[in-house]
């Protein structure tokens, strides 16, 4: 049986959208060390209409980060489907990596939302604090479930109360990317 596509956000408003997000879960990827914690994005809206991008996670007491800019995939669409644009290695940015992000559910206040993409291999539960209420981390569990998830690959990120401020020691030599295209 074919996956039906699956439904996403309309009518994102981008200026709320943008500041900080902690991630609560994810499917783990290469993209991240496995003893990742404290990781958040920032989104910057930028003057021609694209978002900075600011990924970090800290590992081994270390923040590891990765920048880059996302865009409406079709900019005639009201539909929350976003490109994110990532140059590998960090350290070295000339290979160009183009993901999907799409918002599947965001709540009316902009507080928690659910990330995927269309082949399912990625997603992530963000919410505007450090911690999720265990009933709305639960329905966004289901949602993702209902839109063909294999949620039993959802790992919750450890979140430090309060989080991290500022950036703390680099990993300059972007080790970590090394590390995680090894699966280590």
């Amino acid at each position: 049986m074919a996956k039906k596509e699956m439904e996403v956000v309309k009518g994102l408003d981008l200026n709320r959208y943008m500041g900080r997000w902690y991630e609560i879960a994810s499917f783990p990827s290469r993209f991240q060390p496995k003893n990742g914690e404290n990781t958040r994005a920032t989104y910057t809206l930028k003057d021609d209409g694209t978002v900075n991008v600011l990924n970090e996670t800290w590992s081994d007491g270390k923040r590891g980060y990765i920048e880059g800019t996302a865009y409406k995939a079709d900019t005639n669409s009201d539909e929350a489907k976003l490109k994110v644009k990532f140059y590998v290695p960090p350290f070295l940015p000339i290979i160009p990596v183009v993901g999907d992000y799409w918002v599947l559910y965001l709540d009316d206040d902009y507080g928690y939302a659910l990330i995927g993409q269309p082949s399912r291999k990625y997603l992530w539960i963000l919410c505007r604090q450090t911690h999720m209420d265990e009933e709305i981390y639960n329905q966004l569990v289901q949602r993702a479930k209902d839109e063909g998830y294999d949620v039993s690959k959802l790992h919750k990120t450890p979140q430090s109360d309060p989080p991290p401020e500022g950036e703390g020691p680099s990993d300059t030599k972007g080790i970590w990317w090394f590390k995680s295209i090894l699966g280590k």
